[in-house]
């Protein structure tokens, strides 16, 4: 599909690529073939070599919330495909020798300039340990753009990736830096209260994100909590 991500343009507007539904194909992966095929971040995310879209969710909120500084340490939990450990990669400067990227997943992932990957569950009750490690330290962020795979049932998803999330603050809670940060994915629904409750214990600042990059139609949002309260021990 060399053609994917462009559009035409005839009398000032934006063509729109159809896709016709394949005998094997089904309605919903036409769907989400179509969407992926006129989706401006999809074809930016191509040109300018982001593994993902999501690299500009990140690099919104980062312009706007300052989350990472060069000499920075991060981790980057399902990092794959890879997309926010490039942008973080970027502005903690690990390029250049700075600042650390840690991304874990289950899977291997390609390499990419600047971060490390390793194959891990962070659910591990070692993994805490082992990432304190690698980093010789505790760590400045930790960031989940995780989502448990879709049912199609809205409530069911909402509540399989608030599970994740509050897996995730259990082992951010166990290896940030005082004054750290946490950021993750979830779904607009009402099963959020006993994260956002345990957020708001441990950190001094709590808030939802909505970025532009995030589909209109999607009910994904993000939230971001600063200012760690809790020191990792040693």
């Amino acid at each position: 599909m060399s053609g994917a991500g462009g559009s035409g343009r005839e009398g000032g507007r934006a063509l729109k690529t159809r896709v016709k539904t394949a005998r094997k194909r089904s309605l919903s992966s036409t769907l989400w073939l179509e969407r992926q095929l006129n989706d401006p971040y999809v074809a930016k995310a191509r040109m300018e070599g982001f593994r993902s879209r999501a690299a500009y969710k990140l690099s919104e909120i980062d312009e706007k919330h300052r989350l990472f500084k060069p000499g920075g340490r991060i981790v980057d939990l399902g990092a794959a495909p890879g997309g926010w450990s490039q942008v973080a990669a970027e502005g903690v400067k690990s390029r250049e020798g700075r600042g650390r990227v840690i991304g874990i997943d289950l899977l291997e992932i390609e390499p990419i300039a600047g971060v490390e990957f390793r194959v891990m569950d962070f659910h591990d009750s070692l993994a805490p340990g082992a990432l304190r490690e690698w980093l010789a330290g505790p760590a400045d962020g930790v960031m989940s753009d995780m989502a448990a795979n879709a049912t199609g049932h809205r409530k069911t998803d909402h509540l399989r990736i608030v599970g994740l999330a509050e897996l995730a603050v259990d082992f951010a809670c166990e290896v940030l830096a005082p004054g750290g940060f946490f950021l993750a994915k979830v779904f607009q629904g009402g099963a959020e209260g006993d994260l956002l409750a345990r957020l708001k214990r441990d950190f001094t600042a709590v808030r939802h994100l909505k970025p532009k990059a995030s589909r209109a139609d999607s009910a994904e949002k993000y939230v971001l909590a600063t200012g760690f309260r809790g020191a990792a021990p040693d």
